[in-house]
């Protein structure tokens, strides 16, 4: 029998409950709805990150529902036994070493009514946890916004614990006049020639896709370039993690299905030597991943590629690219050169004795008592 609410009121649910037609159909209306884009917890990836890495279905959906029940918001959330090594319980919204965001999906203008459910969930459900840590979190827009403006309403005690600047292309100029002011003529001049010697030694191309076509070929053919290079000698390649290599196969085929995903390569003889995954979520879009063939870094394939990455920003529907890199990247820093503050936050959950609590840890970590959130 449903029930009538006059309100939106949240729940909590096992993924796996979420794994169904209904849900994901109810899950792609609220992502297409949402005020700000995040790929990493929309259904065709958030589900496959889920059947790879959680199988023990540790890991449960808080989600927001309209008074008529419609699906308002999605955030993965997990109870962890400690904290960066110390025995402190907490919630946390899960983020795992392929996701590079953290913001819940919320639809537009329900931001605040999203915060003050989900914490006051958090109150009544704080199962012996101390605070709520939510990583990956952009520290501006909406979303973040709304957060500050709820906790301060409450004199709810939170704390931004880190914050962190990575590499960020939001321009209205043309790739080609971004490109001049990044780089000094000298050093375009020698992207040209370095692209003039590779051309030199075979047939040099560089194709982009939007569609499923021969998507699990480019799939394996980035999965073996990546383990050829560095990462495969640090054993950090995906294809060294078989979890991590499932969740990029199936949610580069969910994206590609839904033309969600761009896919740059570049050719040399029909090989690749350099390959970009981005997913498309207007207004931005994410570098998602990249790698090159390290037999021709002497041509810096992999600079040559994310120059051509910028032709992106020409897309009408897309206004800014978010470079998932880490900050102070050596490469992608000097070509990208907005940056994007993204931060990690901790927010006292619970009565007035754990709230207190809080405060003093806070205040052992940040040798300040918590203001609230920067």
């Amino acid at each position: 029998m449903s029930v009538t609410r006059s309100a939106p009121f949240v729940e909590v649910r096992r993924w796996a409950d979420a794994d169904c037609p209904l849900f994901r159909a109810a899950w792609d209306a609220l992502a297409a709805a949402a005020g700000e884009p995040n790929p990493f917890y929309e259904s065709w990836y958030l589900l496959p990150s889920l059947r790879a890495l959680d199988p023990a279905g540790e890991v449960a959906l808080l989600c927001l529902h309209e008074a008529g029940g419609e699906l308002a918001g999605v955030m993965p959330l997990r109870l962890y036994p400690s904290y960066y090594g110390y025995p402190l319980k907490h919630w946390r919204n899960w983020v795992h070493d392929q996701c590079f965001c953290g913001q819940p999906l919320v639809v537009r203008g329900m931001e605040r009514v999203f915060w003050r459910a989900a914490l006051e969930w958090c109150d009544a459900n704080n199962s012996g946890g101390l605070f709520l840590h939510l990583l990956q979190m952009p520290a501006s827009g909406p979303l973040h916004d709304a957060l500050k403006a709820e906790l301060a309403a409450q004199g709810r005690p939170a704390a931004t614990v880190l914050e962190e600047r990575r590499a960020l292309i939001a321009t209205q100029a043309s790739p080609e006049d971004y490109l001049a002011a990044s780089l000094t003529g000298k050093k375009r001049k020698e992207l040209r020639r370095q692209y003039r010697r590779l051309a030199e030694i075979g047939t040099l191309e560089i194709v982009r896709c939007r569609s499923a076509e021969d998507i699990a070929a480019w799939t394996n053919a980035f999965l073996a370039l990546e383990a050829a290079g560095w990462k495969g000698r640090a054993g950090s390649a995906l294809a060294d993690d078989p979890a991590h290599a499932a969740l990029f196969r199936e949610s580069l085929l969910e994206a590609a299905r839904r033309g969600r995903v761009e896919r740059l390569t570049l050719l040399l003889d029909h090989r690749p030597i350099a390959m970009l995954a981005t997913f498309l979520t207007p207004p931005g879009a994410y570098a998602y991943k990249t790698a090159f063939d390290e037999a021709f870094a002497r041509y810096s394939p992999g600079v040559l590629l994310q120059c051509e990455a910028m032709n992106l920003v020409a897309d009408p529907a897309i206004d800014w690219i978010d470079s998932c890199a880490a900050p102070d990247h050596a490469m992608i820093d000097h070509i990208w050169r907005e940056r994007r503050r993204m931060a990690r936050h901790s927010i006292g959950i619970g009565g007035p004795l754990r709230r207190t609590l809080f405060r003093l840890l806070a205040w052992r970590e940040n040798g300040h008592l918590p203001g609230g959130i920067s």
